[in-house]
């Protein structure tokens, strides 16, 4: 089983080197040929010949009447030459083929025919007027200059170049011509359904698919504004993601070992008699900055006033490590006040005192 087919689906690593059609002498020559052909059917429906009576005569023979069977796969099938479905199609399809191939002239290219469509079918359309076969009004008459929007079919000359862009635009010559072949069948179906559906007269047709081989044989000289639009379009798009880049914000790095730390606060402990809650002092630097100059005044602590003072200037002698390393920890208070006894030379504490409990006494005189 081979397992390179979805390969294709991806996005190539580079533009690939796509040959762009020039105007051959062939081509040249074909041009020439359809643009003879175009005037001639202009002439002969300007001056009410043959072929405007060939236009009355499959109009009143009504197709639709005779194969009724037909009218509704053919409401259907005529959609392929309405613009707004056809195109929205092919452009979906040339976008994907530009993001694959890093190139927008795909695109491009669809966009320079269809404006070349409207500008030259919709001049001729306005122009001459004619009226559709649905509203002609006198047997054997062109209908020209009578406010219509008939000649030529817009349906025929839109399928023919929307869908010929596909074999335009193909990169081997095997798909240009399986390519070619499909866009001619689609073409010549949908100018005939129009015929059969008695919304276009034959001569409509006729003129429809000149008008659109006539845009599809001019597109060489139309390239080079392509190609300079092209590089245009390229370079905007690089200083637009060359701006965006810059205004991206850098992304955050984590923080290294030892680097800064959250501040540590002290802890809330409840107070021993039920009220608010009292805040727990944070190691001996703290308890060295307490004022001096007076007495303890809470009982159960079990140390005199000369060990308390020696207490605290033990705790001002500490290192800097020290006491950095007891800030961060929390002595617990195991030991019930009611389990000592009240020493004999401190006076007992007013009933509203409130002290941290485990405080250090401060030496006093």
């Amino acid at each position: 089983m081979r397992t390179d087919i979805f390969a294709r689906l991806d996005r190539e690593p580079e533009p690939p080197k796509i040959e762009i059609p020039r105007m051959s002498r062939t081509r040249l020559a074909l041009f020439g040929g359809t643009l003879a052909f175009y005037l001639a059917i202009v002439v002969a429906v300007l001056i009410s010949s043959w072929l405007v009576t060939i236009d009355w005569k499959v109009m009143l023979f009504r197709p639709y009447q005779q194969w009724p069977e037909l009218h509704a796969f053919l409401d259907y099938f005529v959609v392929l030459g309405q613009r707004g479905p056809t195109a929205v199609m092919v452009a979906a399809w040339l976008g994907w083929r530009s993001w694959r191939q890093h190139t927008v002239r795909p695109l491009l290219v669809l966009g320079a025919s269809l404006l070349l469509l409207n500008a030259t079918v919709g001049a001729v359309k306005l122009g001459l007027g004619r009226l559709g076969p649905h509203y002609a009004t006198q047997i054997g008459s062109p209908e020209l200059f009578a406010g219509g929007d008939i000649f030529p079919s817009g349906h025929t000359a839109n399928a023919v170049v929307t869908w010929g862009i596909l074999a335009y635009l193909a990169t081997t010559p095997r798909a240009r011509r399986y390519l070619s072949a499909l866009s001619a069948v689609v073409a010549l179906g949908v100018g005939l359904t129009t015929v059969y559906l008695g919304t276009h007269w034959l001569s409509d047709v006729l003129l429809g698919w000149a008008a659109g081989l006539l845009i599809l044989l001019a597109l060489p000289w139309c390239e080079s504004l392509i190609g300079r639009t092209e590089t245009i379009i390229l370079s905007l798009r690089d200083q637009l993601l060359s701006r965006l880049s810059r205004r991206l914000p850098m992304p955050s790095l984590p923080v290294a070992s030892g680097g800064p730390r959250p501040a540590i606060y002290p802890q809330r402990l409840p107070s021993e008699d039920g009220g608010e809650p009292v805040r727990q002092p944070v190691g001996a630097a703290n308890a060295a900055r307490l004022p001096g100059g007076g007495r303890s005044t809470v009982s159960g602590t079990g140390a005199s006033a000369g060990q308390g003072a020696a207490g605290t200037a033990s705790a001002a002698g500490t290192s800097g490590s020290t006491a950095t390393a007891r800030l961060t920890q929390t002595r617990p208070h195991t030991v019930a006040r009611s389990q000592h006894a009240p020493h004999a030379s401190h006076t007992p504490a007013p009933a509203g005192a409130r002290r941290p409990p485990r405080s250090r006494p401060v030496a006093g005189g």
